[in-house]
């Protein structure tokens, strides 16, 4: 230290290492978080246009991400992407959390809407299957409206029982019953307050 020999541990030693501490963070942590930033300024290409919009991030790097993404040629993305980088960077900590916020919001919502769909097709073929599954229904949900339910059910599984009998073809469709009663299961599901 300074051309002079400082013993680990000595006063001096103790000394230098508060100083290293107060000057900030170190090289290394400062090129993950720059690493961070890009990769964000990156990700922000999953939203939709109305939302990127709507987070108001300026005009310069609105600019460049829709220039990212345009450009095919890897090196020329390369060098974009680090542009994006720099302009994150140069954003403030409020609106880097409205960006990972707004992401984080975008992806939980389709996982959410990924299980109403499967909440919803997984109750239709209980109903389908087994008449004690409505029980279950009408506990679970007690605003159902249960006669043109009933009704739905009963006409998906005669068409189910008739669509047995014919040929598999290709593609095998849903009837428009069985259709119509996976609708009405997911408008409920959604309606849930729990959801």
């Amino acid at each position: 230290m300074r051309g002079q020999f400082v013993a680990e541990g000595s006063e001096l030693d103790l000394e230098f290492q508060r100083e290293r501490q107060d000057a900030g963070p170190s090289k290394t942590e400062r090129k993950a978080e720059s690493a961070a930033r890009q990769t964000l300024g990156e990700q922000l290409l999953e939203l939709p246009a109305d939302r990127l919009g709507a987070l108001g991030l300026p005009a310069r790097l609105t600019e460049a991400l829709a220039e990212l993404a345009r450009i095919t040629d890897f090196s020329a993305q390369r060098r974009q992407r680090q542009f994006v980088g720099k302009l994150m960077r140069q954003l403030d900590e409020q609106e880097i959390a409205a960006a990972q916020a707004a992401l984080d919001d975008a992806r939980h919502g389709a996982a959410q809407e990924t299980l109403l769909l499967h909440a919803a097709e997984d109750w239709r073929e209980r109903l389908l299957a087994d008449d004690a599954a409505l029980t279950g229904w009408i506990a679970a949900f007690p605003a159902t409206d249960v006669q043109p339910l009933r009704a739905l059910i009963r006409q998906a599984r005669k068409d189910r029982a008739a669509a047995a009998q014919q040929p598999i073809g290709p593609t095998q469709r849903q009837s428009r019953a069985a259709r119509e009663l996976f609708q009405q299961l997911r408008a409920a599901l959604a309606a849930q307050p729990s959801r």
